[in-house]
């Protein structure tokens, strides 16, 4: 385990393994632990880098309420540190937006996407007028706003404060449809057919948006497919990267 200073960050990774880098990027309010095992059964193979976003894990908050793009600037400023590059990327979930925002501006080598959030969703009727009426309440009677803010968000938005808050909503307002189709990267999709915070027709999507990509669809399993069965996805993954598997 290691802890290093990147963009002004206390950082928490670990570097495990040699030869071509692959960097693990985990979700929302999870950290590296969630993604152990992929560096476990790679690491013979590969150089894993396991990490904590900021704000997660053992890492430091960011400074200031960070986007995708920040996450992204702080990737690359910690690959360099690292000497890597052109490596491949395995992300879940909010790690998939800052693995693909990466990759549509840095070489890589291949991405590993599971249950991506890189689509953002529509917003329910209910979840539109709940919006809407928190909104006129910061207006015309903001202590009313105060008392309506932890009944509008999330469970994410409600379990995070200060700095991640404003991280979250800056995170789950981004949307990276646009991008897509620039990200010529080998792909490879990875769904849980009952996937209820990334549906699976954002993958059916971002299988048609990007050139190179194919859809693996996990059935009977949630957003959490590659957790909850991971020897198939670890078996998945060595197919996918069948040329160092030797």
């Amino acid at each position: 385990m290691s802890m290093e200073v990147i963009q002004g960050i206390n950082s928490h990774f670990a570097v495990s393994g040699q030869g071509q880098g692959m960097v693990l990027l985990h979700g929302w309010g999870q950290n590296m632990e969630m993604m152990q095992f992929i560096a476990d059964a790679f690491n013979p193979y590969f150089k894993v880098v396991n990490l904590d976003f900021p704000g997660f894990g053992e890492s430091d908050n960011p400074p200031r309420g960070y986007g995708v793009e920040d996450y992204c600037e702080w990737l690359h400023e910690l690959l360099v540190y690292l000497d890597i590059d052109n490596p491949i990327l395995i992300g879940h979930s909010f790690g998939c937006r800052v693995a693909a925002l990466y990759a549509s501006k840095y070489p890589v080598y291949k991405m590993v996407l599971t249950g991506a959030a890189c689509i953002k969703q529509p917003l329910s009727t209910q979840a539109k007028i709940k919006t809407k009426s928190y909104k006129l309440a910061k207006k015309v009677m903001p202590s009313l706003a105060k008392k309506m803010q932890n009944k509008v968000g999330s469970e994410d938005y409600k379990n995070a404060s200060g700095v991640m808050r404003e991280t979250f909503v800056k995170v789950v307002n981004s949307d990276l449809t646009d991008i897509l189709p620039s990200i010529t990267t080998e792909t490879l999709l990875v769904w849980g057919d009952q996937d209820e915070a990334t549906p699976l027709w954002i993958g059916k999507k971002m299988e048609q948006l990007m050139p190179n990509a194919g859809l693996a669809i996990f059935e009977g399993q949630g957003h959490y497919a590659y957790f909850y069965e991971p020897q198939r996805f670890i078996n998945v993954l060595a197919i996918f990267f069948k040329e160092f598997m030797s």
